[in-house]
């Protein structure tokens, strides 16, 4: 049975963020890496060719990007990140990507208490 997510929330633990993923060559797979009620982290890894539409998230994030390259976009604003780079998105931030080749990032998602 696979685990609902890499690393459970009420212990330590480790995982690689660089393990071979099986059933990517034509999509997007992604991975719970850790979930709690305020935080969630998911390793995702796309295909060449693969796009999210613009959409928006109540939380905050940070994309990391782990191997490859991709189209990121904030509102009217391109960024091209590659490994290594980290995107800061507040709340409420329209945002949009594409993977003109594969590519991997880990998304940490905060959600902040209500004011």
């Amino acid at each position: 049975m696979k685990k609902a997510t890499l690393l459970s929330p009420a212990e330590a633990g480790r995982c690689s963020l660089f393990a071979p993923v099986a059933n990517v060559d034509q999509g997007i797979v992604s991975q719970a890496v850790l979930t709690t009620p305020a935080l969630r982290l998911t390793l995702f890894h796309f295909a060449a060719g693969q796009e999210l539409s613009e959409h928006t998230s109540k939380a905050r994030a940070l994309v990391q990007i782990l191997s490859g390259t991709c189209a990121f976009s904030v509102g009217a604003t391109r960024h091209t990140l590659r490994a290594g780079d980290l995107l800061h998105l507040p709340p409420g931030a329209p945002h949009a990507l594409t993977a003109p080749e594969p590519f991997s990032m880990l998304l940490t998602q905060i959600t902040e208490p209500a004011a």
